[in-house]
C-alpha cells in the first residue's frame, strides 16, 4: 500500500508579479490536505513594506489598513518553510506562486525549497477540457465550489483545495483504458501530474467492475450518452388565445410576465408555418424572441409530423438555444423535444486520423497536452464537435489535423458526423448555423431537403455569413508553412520520410521521387520570385506613406503581370499530379504497410489536400474574373512579405443568398427574425439584401416602454467638430469626456469607436493622464485576447472600462449591473477606405444610386441600434447612452439615428450639465 501523500495547497496575494522589481507578498494561505481531507489551514496578512497599489486593492479588497499591523515575510519564513516540507506543492498556477515564494525564501536567507509540484490549472485543463475558462473563479462557479471572495488568499486556497479534490474524483470516474493512455503520456507535462494519474490508475485496476458509461471503439473509450429521444407524448394543441398562452407558460415559468408582443410573434409564426408563407419579424430586446419562435415551431413540427430547422449565426447562440431556451420549452410542453444540432463536417473529429496521430505524432508539449484533453473529452462528448474543447493556440493546430474532411473515405464503424446526420433524420427540430445552410448549395448530397419550415434567427447576420462563405484569403506565411511541412529531400520534413518509406517498400521509383523533389524546389522558387515582384509593385504604390502603418491596396491598382501568376498555378498543378501519383503507387495494397507507413501516407494525403486548397485559393484570387468581387492586399511595410494577406470578398451577396434559398422557398415556409432588421426611412435595407420580396410585410415588435424605463440617452453638444480641429485635439476632448463620465458613473462603461487608431490613441492619452489609474481599462486590439476573453475580464471588475470598435457594437451580452453606460465616440459609419465598403459604394454609384443614403447611412444606423441594445438587456437594467459625436444634432441625417432608438428620453446638453445629471441619477 502506497503511503498517503500530503499536499500543501498554496495561494499568495502580492503587490505585483515581480519580486525582483520590489513586489512583495500581502497575504499567504496554505491548506494542508491528506487522504483528500483538510488537516489544517494557515493564513496570514504580510506587511509588504510599501503601499498597496490601488488596482491591487480593487482586485483583492486588501487595503493598507488590513496589513498595517502585520509582520513582514521574514517573521513567518521559517514556519512556512517547515509547513510545506515533505508536501507536494499545489497551486492554481504554480509557476507564479512557487517562484514568488522561492524568491521570498531566498530574501529571508533560507535555502531553495525542493519537492514535487502540481498545477491545478494544468490539471483542470485536462480533466475539464470543455470549461470555457480555467480561471479559479470561473471553475469554482462551474463546479459549485464556494468562493466568496476571489483574489483573497484564504478563500482562493480553500477553493483550490476543493478544485484539486474534484479533479481527483473526476480522474477516478474515467475508464481504465483512458487513464492508461493518459498516464503513458503524462511524463511530458510541466508539473508532476504523472504521479496523480498513476494513483488513480492503481485504484481503477483494483476495482475491476467497470460501470463506465462508455463504449469502446478503435482504441478509445467513447461516451455512450448519444441516445435520441423518441418519446412522442401527446402534446397540447397550439394555444390560440392570450389566456391559453399565459396558462401554458405560467405553469412552467413561475415568474412569467405576459408580453403581448411575444404572443403576436407566436401567432405570426404559427400562421406562416401553416400557410407555407415567408415572414419577417423585427423583435426588439425584451419581448422573449427565442421562446416566441421555438414554441410555435416545435408544436407545428410535432402536430404535423414535419421537420423544422432553426439557423443561428454563431456557435454561442446555438449552445444558448439548446442549453438554456430548449429546457424552458420542454417544461412548457411537459415532454422532451427531439432536437438535433447539425454543423459542417469539418467541425467533427475524425477518430481514424486521431488514432493515427496518437500512435505516431512526433509530439510537442502542445500536442501531448491536446491529446490528453481529447482522451478525456471523448468520454464526455455526445456530439464529437471539436469546438467544445478549450485548447491552446498550439492545440488548435493539432485539432486542424484531426478534423473530418469532405474527401475522406466513408468511415468504417462509428462516426460522430454520420451519427449527427442520422439523428437529424428522426428529429422534430434541427438546429444549425447560417454557414451550414449556405454551404448546402455546394454539397454533393444536400442535407436540408426534408424541411417544412425554417426559422432564421439573427437574420441580418445571414448577409455577413454569405460574405464569409464566398470569401477567399491568401496568407503568405500560411503558404510558407505548408511548403515547410512538406519539405524537400534535404529537409527533415514529410517528403524525406515519405521518400525513405517509399524506397524501403520499393513502391515509388527513385526517378519519380527525384522528379517530385525538383518540381517542388522549382515551385517554391517561382512562388518566392512572384511574391517578391508583387511586393516591389506594392512598395512603389505606397511610397511616402507613413512606415509602420498597415497598408491596403486594391489588386487592380497593383496591376500584377498575368504570366508569372499563371506559372505558379501550372507548377503547383504539376507537383500535385506527381504527388498524387506517388501517393497512389505507395498505397497500392499488394503488401501490408506497417503503422508508421500508414501514418506517413495519411500525412501525405493530408498535405496534398492542403495544396489542392492552395491552388484553388491562388486561382480564385489572381486568375478569376473579379467583376462582382473586391480583391485587396493588406500588409505592414515593416514586415513584407511576411505580413502580406490577399482578400477576395463578394460586393453583392444577394444572388448567392437567392440561389441557396430558391429550393427552400419552393418547399418550406421561411421566418426571418432579428432584433435589428430595419432602419427609419429604409425599412427594406436588410430584406432586399436577403432577396426577400417587397410584398412580404415586415412585422415590427417592440417591448413595452416600461422595459426601457431605466434607460436615458444624452447628446453632448459642446464637443469640438472633428472637421474643424486636428485629430489630436479631438482625441483630447474625447479622452476628457470619457474620464469625467467614467468617474461619475464609477466605471462599468463601454466606449465604442469606429477606428482602431483613434481607440488606441485615446486609451494611451487616458493612461498617460493617470486620471483613471484606479480603474481597470480593457481595450480591443490593445489588451491581449479574444473579444470574448476581454469581455469576461471586463465583467469581473466593478471599476472597469471597455474600449471597443465596430465588432463590439453587436452580439455581446453584458448582463445586469455589469454595464452602466455606453459612450458612442463617433457615429458608426464605415471607414470610406474599408475595402469591401469602398467597392460596394463604387458599385452603387456606377448604377446611378446614392451610396451615402443607400449604404453608409442605413449601415451606421443598424450599428447604432445594436450599440444601444448592449445597454438594456432586461426590464431591471438601468443605463445611460451617451453620444459624443455632434453630427447627430447638426446634420440633417442625425434625426434618423435618434428615431432608431426605442421610445426613451433623449436630452441634448453640454458636458458639465451631463455630469450633473449623471451625478444626481447615480444617487
Amino acid at each position: 500500500m502506497m503511503e498517503s501523500q500530503k499536499y500543501a495547497i498554496v495561494d499568495l496575494e502580492t503587490t505585483g508579479h515581480s519580486p525582483a522589481n520590489g513586489d512583495r507578498m500581502i497575504q499567504i494561505a496554505i491548506v494542508i490536505m491528506k487522504d483528500w481531507k483538510i488537516e489544517r489551514t494557515y493564513t496570514k496578512f504580510i506587511h509588504p513594506g510599501k503601499a498597496i497599489p490601488s488596482f491591487i486593492q480593487d482586485l483583492t479588497q486588501i487595503t493598507d489598513e488590513d496589513v498595517k499591523d502585520a509582520l513582514p515575510f521574514e517573521a513567518h519564513a521559517d514556519y512556512i518553510y517547515e509547513l510545506i516540507t515533505d508536501c507536494v506543492f499545489v497551486a492554481h498556477n504554480t509557476d507564479f506562486d512557487l517562484s514568488f515564494l522561492q524568491a521570498e525564501f531566498k530574501r529571508a536567507g533560507l535555502p531553495k525549497w525542493h519537492g514535487k509540484k502540481m498545477d491545478t490549472v494544468e490539471l483542470a485543463k485536462i480533466v475539464f477540457p470543455m470549461s470555457l475558462s480555467f480561471k479559479l473563479g470561473d471553475l469554482a462557479a462551474d463546479l459549485n465550489i464556494e468562493l466568496a471572495n476571489a483574489h483573497r488568499a484564504d478563500d482562493d486556497a480553500r477553493a483550490t483545495a476543493e478544485l484539486f479534490k474534484q479533479c481527483w474524483n473526476e480522474l477516478l470516474s474515467l475508464p481504465q483504458l483512458t487513464l492508461e493512455q493518459m498516464h503513458k503520456r503524462s511524463f511530458r507535462l510541466k508539473s508532476n501530474l504523472a504521479q496523480l494519474f498513476f494513483e488513480a490508475l492503481q485504484i481503477k485496476r483494483q476495482h475491476l467492475a467497470n460501470h463506465d458509461n462508455v463504449s469502446y471503439y478503435r482504441n478509445f473509450a467513447i461516451c455512450d450518452g448519444r441516445k435520441t429521444h423518441t418519446n412522442k407524448l401527446e402534446l397540447p394543441s397550439y394555444p390560440q388565445t392570450a389566456t391559453d398562452k399565459e396558462n401554458i407558460m405560467a405553469k412552467a415559468m413561475p415568474n412569467f410576465e405576459q408580453r403581448p408582443a411575444q404572443f403576436t410573434m407566436m401567432d405570426t409564426i404559427w400562421q406562416a408555418l401553416n400557410d407555407k408563407e415567408e415572414c419577417v419579424i423585427e423583435a426588439s430586446t425584451g419581448i422573449g424572441k427565442t421562446v416566441g419562435y421555438l414554441l410555435p415551431a416545435i408544436l407545428y413540427a410535432r402536430t404535423h409530423d414535419k421537420k423544422i430547422a432553426i439557423s443561428t449565426y454563431t456557435a454561442h447562440l446555438q449552445e444558448q438555444l439548446v442549453e438554456e431556451e430548449l429546457p424552458k420549452i420542454e417544461r412548457i410542453l411537459g415532454t422532451k423535444v427531439n432536437i438535433a444540432v447539425l454543423k459542417g463536417m469539418q467541425h467533427y473529429i475524425d477518430l481514424t486520423r486521431f488514432e493515427q496521430y496518437m500512435a505516431y505524432a512526433d509530439e510537442s508539449y502542445d500536442d501531448t497536452f491536446t491529446i490528453l484533453q481529447l482522451l478525456v473529452w471523448l468520454t464526455k462528448t455526445e456530439t464529437g464537435v471539436l469546438s467544445e474543447l478549450n485548447v491552446s493556440g498550439g492545440g488548435q493546430l493539432f485539432l486542424e489535423k484531426i478534423r473530418k474532411m469532405p474527401d475522406e473515405k466513408p468511415s468504417k464503424g462509428f462516426d460522430f458526423y454520420e451519427q449527427a446526420l442520422k439523428n437529424s433524420e428522426t428529429a422534430d427540430c434541427i438546429v444549425t448555423n447560417h454557414s451550414m445552410v449556405l454551404s448546402d448549395l455546394v454539397r454533393q448530397t444536400p442535407i436540408f431537403t426534408q424541411i417544412d419550415g425554417w426559422i432564421i434567427d439573427e437574420a441580418h447576420q445571414f448577409i455577413q455569413s454569405a460574405m464569409q462563405q464566398d470569401e477567399t484569403v491568401l496568407s503568405y506565411t500560411q503558404w510558407k508553412y505548408v511548403f515547410g511541412q512538406i519539405g524537400t529531400m534535404e529537409d527533415t520534413a514529410l517528403f524525406q520520410q515519405f521518400s525513405q518509406a517509399a524506397k524501403k517498400k520499393q513502391r515509388v521509383s527513385m526517378q519519380n521521387l527525384q522528379q517530385l523533389d525538383k518540381q517542388f524546389i522549382r515551385l517554391q522558387r517561382v512562388f518566392d520570385e512572384t511574391i517578391s515582384r508583387a511586393v516591389q509593385r506594392m512598395q512603389q504604390q505606397v511610397k511616402g506613406k507613413q512606415i509602420g502603418s498597415k497598408c491596403t491596396l486594391f489588386l487592380e491598382d497593383v496591376a500584377l503581370a498575368k504570366e508569372p501568376l499563371l506559372h505558379v498555378s501550372k507548377l503547383l498543378q504539376q507537383w500535385l499530379d506527381l504527388a498524387t501519383e506517388a501517393g497512389q503507387a505507395f498505397d497500392n495494397d499488394i503488401e501490408q504497410l506497417d503503422n508508421n507507413e500508414i501514418f506517413i501516407l495519411s500525412e501525405w494525403h493530408y498535405w496534398i489536400r492542403e495544396m489542392k486548397l492552395k491552388i484553388v485559393e491562388w486561382e480564385e484570387i489572381f486568375l478569376s474574373p473579379q467583376e462582382d468581387n473586391s480583391v485587396w492586399l493588406e500588409f505592414d511595410l515593416r514586415s513584407v512579405p511576411g505580413s502580406l494577406c490577399v482578400y477576395k470578398k463578394p460586393i453583392n451577396v444577394t444572388p448567392i443568398i437567392e440561389k441557396v434559398l430558391a429550393p427552400l422557398r419552393r418547399q418550406a415556409s421561411i421566418v426571418w427574425t432579428s432584433g435589428t432588421l430595419t432602419v427609419p426611412g429604409n425599412e427594406r435595407f436588410i430584406t432586399r439584401q436577403l432577396g426577400i420580396s417587397d410584398s412580404v410585410q415586415v412585422v415590427q415588435l417592440q417591448a413595452p416602454s416600461a422595459y426601457y424605463a431605466g434607460a436615458k440617452a444624452y447628446i453632448v453638444t459642446d464637443m469640438p467638430d472633428i472637421q474643424h480641429v486636428t485629430q489630436d485635439e479631438y482625441i483630447e476632448a474625447v479622452a476628457h469626456a470619457i474620464t469625467r463620465t467614467v468617474r461619475m458613473t464609477e466605471g462599468r462603461c463601454f466606449v465604442l469607436f469606429t477606428a482602431q487608431d483613434m481607440l488606441r490613441k485615446t486609451v494611451e492619452l487616458i493612461q498617460d493622464s493617470e486620471l483613471l489609474d484606479d480603474y481597470m481599462l480593457f481595450a480591443q486590439g490593445v489588451t491581449g485576447g479574444s473579444r470574448m476573453r476581454i469581455l469576461k475580464s471586463f465583467q469581473k471588475f466593478s471599476h472597469a472600462v471597455l474600449f471597443g470598435t465596430n465588432s463590439f457594437w453587436e452580439g455581446v451580452d453584458v448582463p445586469g449591473d455589469a454595464l452602466a453606460s455606453v459612450i458612442v465616440v463617433r457615429l458608426p459609419f464605415s471607414s470610406p477606405e474599408e475595402p469591401v465598403f469602398k467597392a460596394r459604394a463604387k458599385h452603387l454609384v456606377a448604377q446611378g444610386h446614392n451610396s451615402f443614403n443607400e449604404l453608409s447611412l442605413p449601415e451606421a444606423i443598424m450599428r447604432f441600434k445594436q450599440g444601444f441594445g448592449r445597454l438594456i438587456r432586461s426590464s431591471q437594467d438601468k443605463g445611460a447612452f451617451i453620444v459624443l459625436d455632434r453630427r447627430i444634432s447638426t446634420k440633417s441625417y442625425g434625426k434618423e439615428f435618434i428615431k432608431a432608438l426605442p421610445p426613451i428620453d433623449v436630452k441634448k446638453l453640454q458636458l458639465p450639465e451631463l455630469l450633473k445629471e449623471l451625478s444626481n441619477w447615480q444617487k
